[in-house]
């Protein structure tokens, strides 16, 4: 199946049947021709609903992406070994928090979620309340939920440039703000920095900590505190 351009408003149309030969134009040319896939280059007129974009993913579970909330695509790239080193320890010390205060699920950088402004994004971690998401059905559990985590945690690049650069990141915290997210974290290991994200009320959007050594929680998240030293020792 090929993807239509937004200005089409065309659902996505079969494709002809499959010759035996790899299909021209895909991002992953041994795939079968008949299923979804992901055209090279990207349109930048290309527009998906949060239903085609699921498909999307199904069809292509090697490439990672993200969806705007105006039905843009977001290719995101594999971290680099080191980022993926902090990644580990930021999961690990959520995790350990989650387990000993009870009520909370863990997400791990690989959990898209729907927004309520119908993007899917995918925090490095996030924490989600167990009644919220014992209140989703199955069907939604095993899709992106449709929610909103409470903690969300990013950690940018070393590099300004592409979708894990702080200018991009600091996009990403800012919806999840208006999607309702209690709170954000936004680290920057190359500057010993984080940036903390409040809920719109609160009016914290990115008040900067400079030589950050550690982050609480409270009053969301009574009693967990992240240890930044090592996360930023990498």
């Amino acid at each position: 199946m090929t993807l239509a351009p937004a200005s089409t408003e065309a659902p996505l149309s079969p494709k002809p049947p499959c010759t035996g030969s790899p299909c021209p134009g895909l991002l992953i040319p041994e795939q079968p021709c008949g299923s979804l896939t992901l055209p090279l280059p990207l349109s930048g007129s290309l527009r998906l609903t949060p239903e085609q974009f699921a498909e999307l993913c199904q069809a292509n579970p090697e490439s990672v992406l993200e969806l705007a909330a105006d039905g843009s695509l977001i290719p995101m790239t594999p971290t680099g070994s080191e980022t993926g080193a902090r990644n580990a320890n930021l999961l690990f010390q959520i995790q350990a928090w989650a387990r000993a205060a009870g009520g909370w699920k863990v997400f791990d950088s690989s959990t898209g979620f729907r927004l309520p402004d119908n993007s899917v994004l995918s925090p490095d971690v996030s924490l989600v309340e167990l009644d919220r998401w014992q209140a989703l059905s199955e069907a939604e559990r095993r899709g992106f939920a449709p929610l909103c985590p409470d903690l969300v945690v990013e950690l940018a690049s070393p590099s300004d440039d592409g979708p894990r650069g702080i200018t991009a990141l600091r996009q990403k915290m800012a919806a999840y703000q208006r999607n309702g997210a209690r709170l954000g974290w936004l680290l920057i290991p190359a500057e010993r920095t984080a940036e903390v994200w409040g809920p719109l009320a609160d009016g914290k959007q990115g008040w900067r900590i400079g030589a950050a050594t550690r982050l609480d929680g409270s009053p969301h998240f009574p009693a967990l505190v992240l240890e930044l030293e090592e996360i930023w020792a990498g």
